[in-house]
């Protein structure tokens, strides 16, 4: 049996900046920190020379006798039958698939649900394949073999962990930067994120679609706005760097009101009247995460005022989630032999993260 989990994502700003349409001609950079809500894939050997892919989030389960032959267009298990089509398997295996977020919520989670397959297969075939290259093969699965109009960013969150500035050049090099905090500044700023469901899971692909096509062409505003997105997130990493925990909510907010430039679907009425009750009972600044128009709610609060935002949220029926922070990104927990008596599989591990970015194994 093999287990293989890989966190989502928050980001704090560069958003946008990570599509090809607007990195190819300006280059793009990201601030973002992978969180311990995570995506799972449980691989088990059978014996048929069939593949069954069941989710447990999606209520389906779909069987392959022929990979090659399977069609993409139509499948809910669209994601997880690409990566099989891309790693060309000849195997045969149960793959059961499961979240503890649901889909379309803006935290990244199609992403990690790509990096999970790819990581999973990579590692029972003994095929070792390093973070850069697990990232990069997700983001051509989504974007090549899917067609979806997506960044990268997403992608590498999952595949690295951890508290990151990723910077995306024009040529299509990606370098990813660790931000090497003291552990108490990393455990303030995680102390003082809040994260609240709109109560809306979509996908933003059409917004995204709508970005790439007004960058490429440079039309409207939403290029300014994209410009600036991206100066803020380098001014995001100066204040962390310098410990400046309360400038990263207000350049939060700063970068919030140019995200809502960028389209006028990123917002809605509901995401401002949550914002705006935020920001009366305290919260500093804040975002909607991912590409705007549902999801979550990201907010910077301190925590002599977290439980007044707190309760005027739960007044408009807005859910919290709590969370923290994942440092380790995609990775194998469970890789044991006894279990399902495959060879190929190698020793049980298990990791227990902490704030500090070590691991105990």
């Amino acid at each position: 049996m093999l287990i293989v989990r890989s966190p989502v994502r928050i980001s704090f700003g560069g958003g946008g900046t990570d599509l090809p349409a607007y990195y190819e001609q300006f280059g793009g950079s990201v601030l973002s920190v992978a969180i311990n809500k995570y995506f799972y894939t449980i691989l088990t050997a059978r014996s048929d020379g069939r593949i069954q892919v069941i989710s447990s989030d999606l209520r389906v389960f779909e069987t392959w006798h022929d990979i090659a032959q399977a069609n993409l267009r139509g499948s809910s298990l669209e994601i997880p039958l690409a990566v099989l089509k891309e790693m060309n398997c000849d195997i045969a295996v149960d793959l059961f698939l499961a979240s503890e977020i649901p889909p379309g919520t803006g935290l990244g989670s199609s992403a990690s649900v790509c990096v999970n397959i790819l990581k999973t297969l990579s590692t029972y075939l003994q095929h070792p394949i390093s973070k850069y290259d697990l990232a990069e093969r997700s983001f051509h699965i989504a974007r090549h073999l899917l067609g979806k109009h997506v960044g990268k960013q997403d992608e590498y969150a999952a595949a690295f962990g951890g508290l990151n500035f990723i910077t995306f050049h024009p040529d299509g090099g990606t370098l990813v930067e660790p931000i090497d905090l003291n552990p108490a500044v990393l455990t303030e700023l995680q102390r003082n994120l809040m994260l609240f469901f709109t109560g809306s899971a979509h996908h933003s692909w059409s917004i995204l679609k709508e970005q790439e096509s007004s960058t490429r062409n440079q039309t409207g505003g939403a290029l300014e706005a994209l410009h600036e997105v991206k100066a803020l997130g380098l001014r995001m990493r100066t204040a962390l760097q310098q410990g400046d925990l309360r400038e990263i909510g207000a350049l939060l907010h700063e970068g919030w009101q140019a995200k809502r430039r960028i389209s006028t679907k990123i917002s809605t009425p509901h995401i401002d009247e949550l914002y705006s009750l935020a920001l009366k009972h305290g919260a500093l600044g804040g975002k909607i995460t991912g590409a705007g128009g549902g999801g979550f709610l990201l907010l910077y609060c301190e925590p002599e005022f977290q439980s007044d935002v707190r309760e005027a949220m739960r007044q408009h029926d807005t859910q919290e989630m709590t969370f923290g922070f994942d440092m380790q990104g995609a990775q194998a927990i469970v890789n044991d032999p006894f279990i399902s008596r495959d060879e190929r599989s190698g020793c049980s591990w298990t990791f227990v993260p902490n704030v500090t970015g070590r691991s105990i194994a």
